[in-house]
């Protein structure tokens, strides 16, 4: 990947997608006081030099799908052929290296209430060990709050999209069948390159891209690392939690600047987050300080990330 250093534009410009990925560079550039080309052409810079892209996320929880994390211990040398095999799988939605190549982790999205599909990866002879926990609620509702830092409220207030709740159950139509993937691969996709791509017509393609925003079905996220921000430390946290204090636990650590995720799953630890941290002493101290000092928290287990390989996370 070729060397960029971010700009106060570029962190504004991320910011402002991460807020509403398909926002047209002319409402961005207006808010942020610029011209279009200089707001489409950092944009270009940031993509081809493979540090930013949008991505169209799915939101399980809207679909009816479950989620699992699984991690599978393998030797070094095999860690990361597996986790790009697996990053090619329509159903993973998160790959990641942990613990210097010696573990895989993933979630996997499966439709109804399936358990994992563990049965290919089960007859690899080299992984030693699997395992997989259902996660059954996320509990942030914002993304890391690192990479958002550099909007005014009054511009926030200006890029964010209108809340919508739409409760209603949600099934794919084949025209979202097609129309998702494309989504995963460029978020930013034009219209009429997406009618072509998928074989529909753009009229069709604008409201139902339109519907599926509405409904909470589809996210657009900002996949760039976190390193460019001067946070260099990612780590996956499985907690086990007295039950009882679970909620208030869950609650304290998704309030954290720290955070990337939290939520519940399964298991003898039935709380997993990601911390992201700008080194290895600010992780000590946060897991030290902040984490083991929580009542109820009975054990925690860590694990860095060594390289993430397939970065749409689990909602939240």
């Amino acid at each position: 990947m070729e060397s960029v250093t971010l700009d106060a534009l570029d962190l504004r410009l991320l910011h402002a997608l991460q807020l509403d990925g398909r926002a047209p560079f002319s409402k961005i550039a207006a808010v942020l006081d610029v011209s279009d080309r200089t707001v489409a052409r950092h944009f270009g810079k940031l993509r081809s030099a493979g540090i930013a892209r949008v991505a169209g996320v799915t939101n399980s929880h809207r679909l009816g799908h479950a989620e699992w994390l699984v991690r599978l211990r393998v030797p070094p040398a095999r860690s990361t052929a597996l986790a790009r095999a697996l990053a090619h799988r329509p159903d993973t939605a998160w790959v990641a290296v942990l613990s210097s190549g010696t573990e895989v982790g993933c979630v996997f999205r499966v439709a109804g209430e399936g358990p994992a599909p563990l049965g290919e990866l089960g007859r690899l002879s080299y992984i030693s060990h699997i395992e997989a926990h259902r996660v059954l609620r996320p509990v942030m509702q914002r993304r890391w709050a690192g990479r958002n830092l550099a909007l005014t409220d009054e511009q926030i207030a200006a890029l964010t999209p209108e809340a919508t709740a739409d409760p209603r159950p949600v099934e794919l139509t084949d025209l979202d069948r097609r129309l998702l993937p494309a989504l995963a691969a460029d978020g930013r996709a034009a219209y009429p390159d997406l009618a072509r791509r998928i074989g529909w017509s753009e009229s069709a393609v604008r409201r139902r891209l339109h519907e599926l925003r509405h409904m909470g079905v589809l996210q657009l996220d900002v996949e760039v690392d976190s390193g460019l921000f001067g946070y260099s430390v990612q780590c996956m946290l499985r907690l086990s939690v007295v039950p009882g204090s679970l909620a208030h636990v869950a609650r304290a650590l998704a309030a954290d600047p720290e955070a990337a995720f939290v939520g519940t799953m399964t298991g003898s630890h039935n709380l997993v987050a990601v911390a992201v941290c700008r080194n290895a002493e600010a992780l000590d101290t946060y897991l030290t300080d902040r984490v083991g000092a929580l009542d109820g928290v009975e054990r925690l287990e860590s694990a860095l990330v060594t390289a993430y390989v397939k970065r749409a996370a689990p909602e939240g």
